[in-house]
């Protein structure tokens, strides 16, 4: 029985306070070598006096000196820190958590240094998928998905090759506004949009949950993590989110994975793995739930999905484009500087505007991100007046 050294990058997120439940559930499985956070340093100095990592980091080390040195640890700081962490010596796993680009630079460092990756952050493999599952493969790093949905199609896979994949099915709750009439969705605000039915997160996840951009970027994240087609990628409503995903094989079987709506699951899964352990959390109750319902998606509706199958099919510096432009609008809708069906009218308009760069290199990838937000801040002016 191992135990394997983790650090987490983004740890005072919802991601990362589920992994550190996972550490007080596990300790003889997993040790936090390593903790980073934004700007939440009192959340950071928390959990570093409770898990005594051997560093921390944050964006401005003066918030976190005096209590880094009280826990015994050393402090990285700012977007070099992020990597250094990344890189540290005693962690055999990086978890990473990070929302967005910021992420980037970190995993390529961590793969660079031979750790293990637990990926969390699904922005990253949309945006450079190729260049990231290329380093994996070429230093013998793991790359475990910790998005429910992804190790859900991790564990139906185990031992199979993707040539024996007929399709990946990706479930969705469908969201809070998954029965709204297309009209209502101009009047929908941020409160609602917030309620998410099933899984309480982070409010940019949230958002793309209830878009379903989400979903639509789970999909480009699929097609690098499994090595599959766009076209054999496909998702389905299941409203109860108790089937996380399943996958289609070849022979017409069909694999799927099930638990109660709770990431220490997947991450559980991503730390132990190959192996599986005892816990406590709660198991599914079958008599309770009554039934599992599946329904298609309303793509007519919400058009993240086929805006992200565009992306994805054409590959490139399209998908960081959908990325950036979706982030720029989502925290616009947040902000109460544009409605709901901005955020995909906003990312299509971008999209169109853009001259795709295939096979792009990761210096093509981040200018195409820096583009794509100033097109949307454009955009969404314009919307507004």
């Amino acid at each position: 029985m191992s135990k394997r050294r983790v650090v987490i990058l983004g740890s005072t997120g919802s991601i990362g306070e589920s992994a550190l439940k996972v550490a007080r559930d596990l300790p003889e499985r997993m040790e936090v070598v390593g903790l980073a956070a934004g700007k939440n340093a009192a959340r950071l100095l928390e959990q570093a006096r409770e898990f005594k990592p051997r560093a921390i980091s944050c964006t401005d080390p003066r918030d976190i000196e005096a209590g880094a040195k009280a826990a015994g640890c050393a402090v990285f700081a700012g977007d070099d820190g992020l990597c250094e962490l990344a890189a540290l010596p005693e962690a055999d796993m990086v978890l990473i958590a990070i929302v967005g680009i910021a992420g980037l630079r970190p995993v390529l460092a961590a793969i660079a240094a031979g750790k293990d990756i637990a990926i969390a952050s699904k922005e990253i493999l949309v945006m450079a998928g190729e260049a990231v599952m290329s380093a994996a493969r070429a230093k013998g790093v793991r790359v475990l998905p910790v998005d429910s949905e992804h190790n859900a199609i991790f564990q139906c896979l185990e031992g199979r090759t993707s040539d024996q994949v007929r399709r990946i099915i990706l479930t969705a709750s469908g969201g809070p506004f998954r029965t709204w009439p297309a009209a209502d969705l101009e009047k929908v605000t941020v409160g609602q949009a917030l309620k998410h039915p099933t899984w309480t997160m982070g409010a940019k996840i949230t958002i793309d949950s209830a878009t379903l951009f989400n979903k639509g970027l789970e999909m480009i994240e699929a097609r690098w993590l499994f090595d599959v087609e766009m076209a054999r990628v496909d998702v389905v409503v299941h409203p109860q989110s108790i089937v996380h995903s399943m996958v289609e094989f070849v022979d017409n079987s069909v694999l799927a994975q099930l638990s109660v709506t709770d990431m220490c699951f997947p991450i559980q899964y991503a730390v132990t793995w190959p192996e599986r352990v005892p816990n406590r959390l709660p198991a599914v109750d079958f008599a309770s739930l009554g039934q599992l319902t599946f329904e298609g998606p309303r793509r007519d509706v919400f058009p993240a999905l086929d805006l992200a199958r565009w992306a994805g099919e054409a590959g490139g510096t399209l998908p960081a484009v959908l990325n950036a432009a979706n982030e720029v609008a989502v925290a616009a809708f947040l902000g109460e500087r544009c409605g709901f069906p901005a955020i995909w009218r906003t990312v299509e308009n971008v999209m169109h505007s853009h001259t795709n760069k295939p096979h792009a290199s990761l210096a093509e990838i981040i200018a195409a991100d820096s583009w794509a937000r100033a097109r949307a801040v454009e955009k969404i002016a314009t919307l507004g007046k």
